[in-house]
C-alpha cells in the first residue's frame, strides 16, 4: 500500500499538468482549426503539451527544479512559495497530489494486488482530472473521456468489475440517460441543463461498472450536487441562478460506486 501512495503522489503531480495544460492544449488547437477553416492561419506557436515546456512560476517564470517538484513535500519545504520571486504558489497543487495519494492507497488496500486495483486505479486517476478540469472550465475534454469509456469495456472483456455485456449495456444506458434529460429540460424550458461530456462521462462509468451500477451513480451524483450546492449558496451567497458543473459529482458518484457500490445496492435491496 506504500507503493501505490507514493505512485499516486507522483501521479498527482502529473494530473495537475493535465488539470491545467490539456484545456490550454485543446483551446488551442480549436482556435488553429477555425482559423484554418476561415483562410487565416494562426502563426505556429511555441511548443506546449503535457511534457514540454518545463513547470515554471506563474509569478516570474522561474523553470521548476527537480528538487521543487517533488510531491507535497517541495510545497512544505518552499512554505507554498516560488524559490525566485516569494510569490505564493496555489495549495491546490500539494492538495490534489495528497488526494490522489491516499485514494490509491485506499484503492490497492480495497482490492489488493490485483488486476483490478490497476484498473481501479486508472479509474480513479481519471475521474480525478475529470473532475477538476470540468470545475474549471465546464468542459469534459473527449481525449479522456473516450478512451476511458473504452478502457472500461477492454478491462470488462475479462469480467473485472462486470460482465461484458453489462458494461456494454452501462455504456449504452450511460449515455441514453443523460441523452434524455438533456432533451427534455431543453424543449421544457429553451435552455440547455448540461453539456455532451456529461453524457460521455455517465457511459464512461457505465462501461466500467456496468448497468445496475447506474441508478445508485445517478442518485448519488444527484444528492451530492444538491448538498454543494445548497452549501454554495448558503454559506457563499452564491447566486441560484449561476451554473454549477455536474461532472464533478458523477465522478464522486463513480468513484464511490466503483469501491462500494455492490455493498450499498446490497444494502438498500435488503431493506426491501
Amino acid at each position: 500500500m506504500t507503493v501505490a501512495v507514493l505512485l499516486g503522489l507522483a501521479v498527482g503531480s502529473f494530473l495537475n499538468v493535465v488539470i491545467l495544460r490539456l484545456p490550454r492544449m485543446l483551446d488551442h488547437q480549436w482556435r488553429a482549426e477555425c482559423a484554418e477553416l476561415s483562410g487565416s492561419p494562426l502563426p505556429a506557436p511555441e511548443k506546449f503539451n503535457l511534457v514540454v515546456p518545463r513547470s515554471r512560476c506563474p509569478g516570474c517564470g522561474h523553470a521548476i527544479t527537480a528538487l521543487e517538484n517533488i510531491p507535497v513535500v517541495s510545497y512544505l519545504a518552499l512554505g507554498g512559495r516560488c524559490s525566485a520571486c516569494g510569490s505564493q504558489i496555489s495549495p491546490r497543487y500539494p492538495v490534489v497530489e495528497a488526494f490522489t495519494g491516499l485514494l490509491s492507497g485506499y484503492v490497492v488496500w480495497r482490492f489488493g494486488p490485483t488486476a483490478a486495483a490497476a484498473g481501479a486505479l486508472v479509474f480513479v486517476w481519471a475521474m480525478i482530472a475529470l473532475a477538476i478540469i470540468d470545475f474549471d472550465t465546464f468542459f469534459l475534454p473527449d481525449d479522456i473521456t473516450l478512451p476511458l469509456l473504452w478502457f472500461g469495456l477492454i478491462v470488462n472483456l475479462f469480467g473485472v468489475f462486470t460482465d461484458l455485456r453489462s458494461a456494454v449495456v452501462g455504456a449504452v444506458a450511460g449515455y441514453l440517460a443523460l441523452w434524455m434529460v438533456y432533451w427534455a429540460y431543453k424543449l421544457a424550458t429553451g435552455k440547455e441543463g448540461m453539456g455532451y461530456g456529461d453524457f460521455k462521462l455517465l457511459a464512461a462509468i457505465g462501461a466500467w461498472l456496468g448497468w445496475k451500477m447506474l441508478p445508485l451513480v445517478i442518485l448519488l451524483s444527484s444528492l451530492v450536487g444538491a448538498a454543494i450546492g445548497i452549501s454554495l449558496i448558503v454559506v457563499l451567497r452564491r447566486g441560484r441562478d449561476v451554473p454549477i458543473p455536474f461532472g464533478p459529482y458523477l465522478a464522486i458518484a463513480g468513484v464511490i460506486g466503483l469501491l462500494h457500490g455492490a455493498a450499498i445496492n446490497k444494502y438498500y435491496l435488503d431493506l426491501f
